[in-house]
């Protein structure tokens, strides 16, 4: 954000040199850490074309991303190649469910504190009926794209940021729990778990989870400064992967644009789209499509994301 005459580059010098100081040097006479940088806008093309990649792995293996099928196994190995390529140290969680592997794609960021490690995480799992672009692509192409932002921008975080996969939610949050499991002790060195199921709603709304105050915060105040109304998510309480860690006592925070409720006429009011209709009515059938996004909501989301992970990693 650095952003003739040899007089006027030596004030121009000085001037950014006092800024400086000011910035760092307090009234007490006390240095202070400087604000944290600001995230980068995410390319929401970026996050289209990583959907159209997951519609096309399921059009090439029987029209959906289930677990223990292909087209599971297939989008775990694309996500798992974009972050390999952009430095992130992955690896592959098995577990077994219902005489099925099931996999979860782990990545961290190289540095900061691991005692206080922010996460990110996303179902990566469709169910049997469809593609699951939306529910949830979305999510899972959002958080990808914000991963990718953090290897662009060589983001130095003071904690440390990981990245989650996880499979098997539609069988009841399957992957995250064994996850979550597996911590054990390791449960208290992470800092907040942020969720994101479903972020691209084609009659969107913008729901905040309020289990964490901390973390609601985060988001409302950045949707604030958008001039975006917000309401409290209740739809999703208990149905995705937050809820293995917030079972097991961890913060947790995240955003959802809405599943197979009811748009009321005040939401239609605030947000826009068609009151009396699903923020999604293709949730859990075939047409959930890469047709079938909002990408206005798609783009907000996960920008909203990308501040997010910047803010609470600082």
């Amino acid at each position: 954000m650095t952003r003739s005459v040899r007089i006027r580059r030596a004030a121009l010098a000085a001037g950014a040199a006092t800024a400086l100081a000011a910035t760092l040097f307090t009234a007490a006479g006390a240095y202070a850490d400087p604000a944290p940088a600001d995230a980068p806008d995410i390319d929401v093309k970026a996050v289209k074309a990583d959907l159209d990649q997951l519609q096309s792995i399921a059009d090439a293996n029987g029209g959906n991303r289930a677990h223990g099928q292909a087209g599971y196994k297939a989008s775990v190995d694309f996500i798992k190649g974009k972050l390999d390529k952009a430095g992130f140290t992955t690896r592959i969680q098995e577990f077994d469910n219902n005489g099925a592997k099931g996999y979860n794609v782990i990545a961290d960021w190289p540095g900061g504190d691991e005692g206080k490690t922010v996460m990110a995480g996303a179902h990566l799992d469709s169910v049997p009926a469809g593609p699951g672009i939306n529910d949830n692509g979305s999510g899972s192409a959002g958080i990808l794209e914000v991963a990718l932002a953090v290897a662009n921008s060589h983001l130095k975080p003071a904690k440390h940021l990981r990245f989650a996969w996880f499979g098997d939610e539609e069988d009841g949050m399957v992957g995250s729990r064994a996850y979550v499991d597996k911590l054990g002790a390791d449960k208290s060195k992470i800092d907040s778990y942020l969720n994101f199921d479903m972020i691209g709603s084609p009659n969107p709304g913008y729901f905040v989870y309020d289990d964490d105050s901390r973390l609601e915060k985060v988001f409302k105040d950045w949707f604030a400064t958008k001039k975006i109304a917000t309401e409290k998510e209740t739809e999703g309480d208990g149905r995705s992967d937050h809820a293995s860690f917030k079972d097991a006592g961890i913060p947790v925070g995240g955003l959802f644009s809405g599943a197979d409720y009811i748009k009321t006429e005040q939401q239609a009011k605030n947000w826009g789209g068609e009151a009396g209709k699903a923020f999604d009515a293709c949730y859990h059938q075939s047409c959930d499509t890469s047709k079938n996004l909002d990408e206005k909501a798609l783009d907000i989301n996960t920008d909203a994301i990308a501040h997010a992970i910047w803010q609470l990693s600082s």
